[in-house]
């Protein structure tokens, strides 16, 4: 028997090469602990997405759990583990979302308006209203408006997240098997660079400073020195261009 000194020692492919001979649960719990950083700094990097209803060590666990799952199907034969196991510990992150019944039908409506009520205000005054103005426009408390805008921004990001993660799911890195495939993932990273590059230089800085850098949406409203409301906007008009972009390239494959 090894020791536990000899055990750290091994690497993950011989860890995956021992659990595929033996189905040993203390084996699939050691490549799962092995992967555990990994899903911290994914729950840390989709934190907006379920801030309002869960917590940072409620989704590590969750994402144990997953990982679990993903070593037992895991197939070597298909490529890197560590792709497989990213999109599943993304998904479940966007799954465990979706179901929360997080947000009431009257915030819902709140935010429906939040943009229309900001554009208006916008041509009217011919700048950036504040916060506070838009509040008054919407009939809010600055409270309800705050929290209306974290959600709407919340929304925003699931939907990027579920738009990547839906169409690269099957292109994972190391999943191709067929030269065919390669092609289609290479020729996948091109397309989103050309919609990212077609963005106005603010929307390639919020998408930007946001999903690479990390940065929370006051964070990025500081950057940019414009309110938070005003990011949300931002990043809203890029989603859209994007999805439009993406659906196309999708539609005609």
């Amino acid at each position: 028997m090894r020791s536990a000194a000899a055990e750290k020692e091994r690497t993950v492919e011989e860890l995956f090469g021992e659990y595929l001979r033996t189905r040993a649960e203390d084996i699939k719990w050691e490549i799962v602990l092995r992967h555990s950083n990994m899903i911290k700094n994914i729950a840390l990097r989709l934190q907006d997405v379920y801030s309002s209803f869960a917590q940072l060590d409620d989704i590590i666990n969750e994402g144990l759990i997953t990982l679990a799952d993903a070593v037992e199907k895991y197939d070597p034969e298909k490529g890197v583990f560590e792709a497989y196991a990213s999109i599943r510990v993304r998904g479940m992150i966007i799954d465990y979302a979706k179901k929360q019944d997080w947000v009431a039908s009257s915030v819902r409506r709140r935010v429906q308006k939040i943009d229309q009520a900001a554009a208006e205000l916008a041509a009217g005054l011919g700048r950036e209203p504040t916060e506070q103005e838009v509040a008054e426009e919407l009939g809010l408390t600055l409270a309800q408006y705050r929290r209306a805008v974290g959600i709407s921004f919340t929304r925003n990001v699931i939907s990027l997240e579920e738009l990547v993660e839906q169409n690269r799911e099957h292109w994972a890195a190391g999943d191709a098997r067929y030269p065919e495939e390669e092609l289609q993932r290479t020729e996948l990273v091109e397309v989103l660079a050309q919609a990212i590059s077609s963005l106005e230089k603010n929307e390639q800085l919020v998408l930007s400073l946001y999903h690479e850098h990390d940065l929370k949406r006051t964070e990025v409203a500081d950057i940019l020195g414009v309110s938070p409301v005003r990011v949300s906007q931002i990043h809203t008009k890029a989603l859209r261009k994007l999805r439009k972009l993406l659906a196309k390239y999708f539609n005609d494959d």
